[in-house]
Order: structure tokens, then C-alpha cells, then sequence
């Protein structure tokens, strides 16, 4: 079974960049942040996590990242349908969206859109720029779950 408390640690570290602000942001000392992740990498084989300021996701830990946004998504839609469903006691982070887009985009029309999605939403947004013929791959990739691209076709997979 996958353990997704210290997945959400690990998460937590990757977003903040730092063992104390993920402690912070879940309420844990930094001593139990440090062990969680020390068993996640035990059980995943590599390290995960480079420390340094800020820390930084291995490939590996970019992989379960980007497994918890999607589950926190999922998680984030079905409580919306179903709130009695929520425990309380329970802490979720927010739940990021990874966006990829153009810099045109961004200096043009990008921005405002974005903002009135969070005006309506409780998702962060995480948004990165590449050219407008890349950003496609990143979503082929798995990197974003949304992009601004210059081609014409549909990505499979996506709507």
C-alpha cells in the first residue's frame, strides 16, 4: 500500500523548499518530517529528496509529486460532491496545479484567466514558461496537467 501521509510530507518539502516550513505548513517539528522522509526513501530505494536551500525533488521524487497533485485533485473534486465525506480532524493541503505556458500568453491574456480561476477556486496555481512549441511535451510528459501550446493537435489523453 502506498503511503500517502508521507507522501504529503514529501510534497510539503518540495513545495516549501524546506524540512522546517514543511513542518510548519503540517503542523509536525522538523525532527518528524525528517523521519518520514528518511522512510520514504528507505522504501523507495534512492534518495528523494536534495538537501540544501531550498531542498530539491529527485526525478523519483518528482514522480510521487506529481502523483499526489493528481490525487489531491481527485480528492478535491470527489469533496466538493460529497463534503460529508471530509474528516475534520483531517489536514489536506491545497491542492497545485502544474500550468505550462508561453511568455506572449503570460504577458497578454494568461494572467487575468488565471485569476479569475483562483478567484473561483482553492487550487494554487504553479505556472511555468517555455516556448509555445515545448510546452506540449511537458504535458506529454506528465509534468503539467494543463498547457498553452502552439500545436495543433489534440495531446493524447487530454481534453
Amino acid at each position: 500500500m502506498i503511503d500517502y501521509s508521507a507522501l504529503r510530507v514529501l510534497l510539503a518539502v518540495v513545495q516549501s523548499g524546506s524540512f522546517e516550513k514543511a513542518a510548519a505548513v503540517m503542523n509536525v517539528t522538523p525532527s518528524a518530517v525528517s523521519q518520514r522522509i528518511k522512510q520514504l526513501e528507505e522504501r523507495v530505494g534512492a534518495a528523494l529528496v536534495v538537501r540544501g536551500s531550498p531542498c530539491v525533488a529527485t526525478a523519483k521524487a518528482e514522480q510521487l509529486c506529481r502523483h499526489m497533485e493528481n490525487v489531491g485533485m481527485l480528492e478535491h473534486d470527489l469533496l466538493e460532491g460529497l463534503p460529508s465525506l471530509a474528516d475534520k480532524d483531517d489536514f489536506r493541503q491545497r491542492v497545485t496545479i502544474r500550468i505550462a505556458t508561453n511568455a506572449d500568453s503570460l504577458g497578454t491574456w494568461f494572467l487575468e484567466a488565471m485569476s479569475e480561476f483562483s478567484k473561483s477556486s482553492s487550487y494554487l496555481l504553479n505556472i511555468s514558461v517555455d516556448d509555445e512549441d515545448y510546452t506540449g511535451d511537458w504535458l506529454q510528459q506528465g509534468k503539467v496537467v494543463a498547457a498553452v501550446s502552439s500545436s495543433e493537435r489534440p495531446i493524447s489523453g487530454c481534453r
